[in-house]
């Protein structure tokens, strides 16, 4: 209740200061002193408008949650796998430049290079809101450092973001349901391995959902997370499966969760970065996979709320 008088506040002050300035207009036709002040007030109103525009898609269940951002590498052996790295730099990046917390609980390195898969928890106020619209397939366009005879290649991942489901929400997992194992953590070289089974991968038997976490420091902490990660699974499976069906009811179609290309990265033989949902086009590739993802964000958001708008109107 307080957050939502809080909100009604904030946007019923927008809207008298809007009246405001609707009447100072009125007045300042001969006076330069009250235009300067009036086109500074408007510019300052047309700033909060839009920053809290794009609030307004971050009001579901779990938009203000901290967020689970997986990636896996399609197919294509090492130069997949290394698209892959690419994009856990690029989120790293993003989330150190908004003030995140990030800790990687479970990656499998690849043979040659880069990662075959990884999870992510990325901490902070409205981390999953952000970055819910990241889900789906990643698509790279380039010239392969792979490749001795310099050939362009295309490379897919799959991106996979949860809201990190609290303690507080309702997923009932039946233990019997759960196949537990417990393996050294480590990476492919003997130097990283640790003497003690530490590392936790549970199976959920029903969904055949798989879960593994093994950066944390002790077994028991790794099954938590594991845990942890498996209800967000959960959660989410039975979210799409009341979206598919309400999308079933309306005559809707829905897309097969791997063909969602969502964006398309391409280094060769120009630089461009274009997000198919939204038209949002980026020249500087570099740029965004330094962690500039701001304006693929904010465009998708912003259609979240034009839709939104449509279907109630």
């Amino acid at each position: 209740m307080a957050q939502l008088r809080e909100e009604v506040s904030l946007w019923r002050g927008l809207e008298q200061r809007a009246r405001d300035a609707q009447e100072l207009l009125e007045l300042a036709e001969d006076d330069k002193a009250l235009q300067e002040e009036l086109a500074r007030e408007v510019e300052q109103l047309e700033q909060e408008l839009e920053q809290h525009e794009l609030r307004l898609a971050l009001s579901g269940p779990h938009d203000a949650d901290d967020a689970l951002l997986s990636i896996h590498a399609g197919a294509g052996g090492t130069e997949s796998q290394d698209w892959a790295e690419m994009l856990l730099r690029m989120y790293l990046r993003w989330a150190e430049k908004h003030g995140y917390q990030t800790r990687i609980l479970d990656m499998t390195e690849g043979e040659e290079a880069g990662i075959k898969s990884v999870t992510v928890e990325i901490k902070g106020d409205y981390a999953y809101g952000y970055l819910k619209g990241e889900h789906g397939v990643h698509r790279l366009v380039r010239i392969s450092p792979f490749d001795a005879q310099k050939r362009r290649h295309t490379s897919f991942a799959l991106v996979e973001v949860l809201p990190a489901i609290k303690d507080d929400i309702e997923v009932e997992i039946n233990p019997d349901d759960l196949e537990i194992q417990v393996f050294r953590a480590g990476g492919p070289g003997g130097q990283h391995m640790q003497k003690n089974a530490t590392a936790v991968r549970i199976v959920h038997k029903p969904t055949g959902i798989v879960v593994q976490c093994q950066n944390e420091r002790s077994q028991r902490q790794n099954r938590e997370t594991a845990l942890r990660i498996l209800r967000s699974k959960l959660y989410e499976l039975e979210r799409k499966k009341r979206e598919e069906e309400r999308a079933r009811l309306k005559g809707e179609h829905v897309s097969a969760e791997w063909g969602n290309q969502i964006r398309s990265y391409v280094l060769h033989p120009y630089q461009l970065v274009k997000d198919h949902r939204t038209g949002v086009e980026v020249g500087n590739a570099q740029a965004v996979l330094d962690g500039e993802l701001d304006p693929f964000i904010e465009a998708w958001l912003r259609e979240q709320v034009a839709a939104r708008v449509e279907e109630t109107a």
